[in-house]
């Protein structure tokens, strides 16, 4: 991987974790007032990362439902 990306293993181990640790933060900045939502989708994020499930399972399986304006589409996006 290194070879073929030119960027240290270690160094995409180490932004990894940055972005596990701040997930929550994240995507509490850019979804407001949603703040159990948010907790529920980074914490299934960050056990997939950690490898706490199968591989050949998904992420997580959400419902979000809701008027029109509060965050649901946002909320979804891969970033």
């Amino acid at each position: 991987m290194e070879q073929k990306t030119g960027i240290p293993v270690g160094k995409l181990q180490a932004d990894e974790q940055t972005k596990m640790k701040e997930i929550d933060v994240r995507l509490k900045a850019r979804v407001i007032g949603q703040e159990h939502a948010v907790d529920k989708v980074a914490k299934a994020v960050k056990r997939s990362r950690a490898g706490l499930k199968s591989k050949h399972r998904p992420t997580g399986s959400f419902l979000f439902v809701g008027p029109t304006g509060v965050g649901k589409t946002e909320l979804s996006k891969k970033r």
